[in-house]
């Protein structure tokens, strides 16, 4: 496990890797990408949340599991999103500042279960399934596509970085 200062480190570059990325692109350029970027609750949702980048521990969560309700932020936002479309959940959900710095940071498999882990928890208390049903919704063409479309999105978005 990294020292306390390369964790802190780390998660200031990238929080600052992330605001540079925000306030690097005009906001006027993001509706270019697609329209659905024009609305606020869809386009950089977590801008206005406090999130402590430094506090998060990773190695934590893969040892220990992680609380829902350190996540209520994203979950809350996913679930307005997915009242607009499925899309939209998927754009909000790779918009999430700490899963931005959980693939930056971890493995691709780490990085994967934690964004698995993420879903189901969502799909359980907002859908009232257990992990099974999450699986198979994660699993299926509309989720599949909707993601996948998300990820593209953001990569014009963003410049592909």
């Amino acid at each position: 496990m990294a020292s306390p200062d390369k964790q802190k480190t780390r998660a200031q570059r990238a929080k600052t890797k992330a605001k540079q990325n925000r306030m690097g692109k005009p906001k006027a350029q993001a509706d270019v990408v697609h329209p659905i970027l024009a609305n606020p609750l869809i386009n950089e949702p977590f801008d206005d949340v406090e999130l402590d980048l430094s506090t998060f521990d990773f190695k934590d969560i893969e040892e220990n599991g992680f609380d829902p309700a350190h996540f209520d932020d994203l979950f809350q936002a996913m679930k307005a999103g997915e009242g607009i479309s499925l899309l939209a959940l998927c754009l909000i959900f790779l918009q999430y500042p700490v899963l931005e710095l959980v693939v930056a940071e971890e493995s691709e498999e780490a990085a994967t279960d934690f964004m698995m882990g993420l879903l189901i928890v969502y799909r359980g208390i907002f859908h009232d399934e257990d992990e099974d049903a999450a699986i198979t919704w994660i699993g299926s063409d509309a989720f599949q596509s909707a993601y996948n479309e998300a990820s593209l999105i953001l990569q014009k978005k963003n410049g592909s970085r």
